[in-house]
């Protein structure tokens, strides 16, 4: 286990990213085709094939997922993934036609201070193929791909992972681009909301603060009263190795959002586009009732440590005025 979305076995991830542009993309693919479906709590979201995932329509199983930066400009990234995976041969098979299935999602990162003066065309479709040409069992986190841009209310965002497995060895992994309205830390401290679930150190184990004053629990945003539904989203995949149906998925997108409430504060505003893809590669079977529920359990606390471990790996933006990263002010 590398603690990576990459240790459900035929995950693979990559990263393409600009550092002038201060924008990327991560390209999710999978060897064979997943059971995958979604849920979206946040108010502005901006998605790609969403309609696609929901149980009651047809198409089963994706090839890839396509997560960027750039707002709507980034949701092009998805075209690029689909590209590559063509040139692959994968994809839906309609007799002689073959049409990769690429959901994705953006986030809102165009005002970071990067160079968004890109011309007619938008990059996001050439980094979205060179993300998928990139893909592999190991990959960057922190400032990397689709979270190169993304910020919080009061620290640089950031990609992140982590993974679990449990007792009967059934494996669940996240992946998350953190660019929230709200913060993951306690106040102005070091400490992360998801702190309880941390696991090894791996988001500097400095646990929670001895109690809790009324200024770590005000109200930090982005933006401030200036904030949009635009500007704020984060983005999560939970991919399992068990035997799911595309209801199942559904239902394990849905107790994966859990992760967001322990690890962002505040969530789900109207001023946020947050999602979950949650996707199975049909290994293992689980118990229909105990075992979805404690693999759900699980989706949550990987979340929640991925997102934390998005913004301790992060580093800030080379830019006046950037927001620290957190390693900057604590090490």
């Amino acid at each position: 286990m590398q603690n990576l979305l990459t240790d459900i076995p035929g995950v693979r991830v990559g990263h393409a990213d600009d550092a002038a542009l201060a924008s990327g993309v991560t390209a999710i693919l999978f060897d064979r085709p997943a059971v995958a479906s979604m849920d979206v709590r946040g108010g502005g979201p901006g998605t790609r094939e969403s309609a696609l995932l929901d149980p009651v329509n047809t198409v089963e199983g994706i090839d890839g997922i396509a997560l960027a930066g750039g707002s709507a400009f980034g949701l092009e990234a998805g075209g690029g993934v689909q590209a590559w995976l063509a040139q692959q041969g994968r994809g839906f098979r309609i007799r002689d036609a073959v049409i990769p299935i690429v959901p994705g999602a953006i986030c809102f990162d165009l005002l970071n201070g990067g160079d968004k003066g890109w011309g007619r065309y938008p990059p996001y479709r050439e980094l979205g193929y060179a993300a998928a040409a990139a893909a592999g069992e190991r990959f960057a986190l922190g400032s990397v791909g689709a979270g190169l841009g993304a910020t919080t209310a009061t620290f640089k965002g950031g990609l992140g992972s982590a993974a679990a497995i449990t007792p009967t060895g059934v494996r669940v992994a996240a992946l998350a681009v953190v660019n929230a309205i709200g913060s993951v830390t306690v106040g102005e401290g070091p400490w992360f909301w998801a702190a309880p679930f941390e696991i090894d150190g791996e988001f500097g184990d400095r646990g929670l603060p001895a109690g809790f004053t009324p200024d770590m629990l005000a109200l930090r945003i982005k933006g401030g009263a200036a904030a949009t539904a635009i500007e704020n989203t984060t983005l999560a995949v939970v991919v399992t190795d068990a035997i799911l149906s595309k209801t199942q998925a559904k239902r394990l997108a849905i107790m994966a959002q859990t992760g967001f409430a322990r690890a962002i504060y505040p969530v789900h505003a109207p001023l946020d586009g947050d999602i979950v893809f949650a996707a199975a590669t049909g290994e293992k079977p689980i118990d229909p009732l105990a075992g979805l529920t404690e693999l759900g359990m699980l989706a949550g606390n990987v979340v929640a440590r991925a997102i934390a471990r998005g913004i301790f790996e992060a580093a800030a933006l080379p830019f006046a005025g950037a927001l620290p990263a957190w390693r900057d002010r604590f090490g």
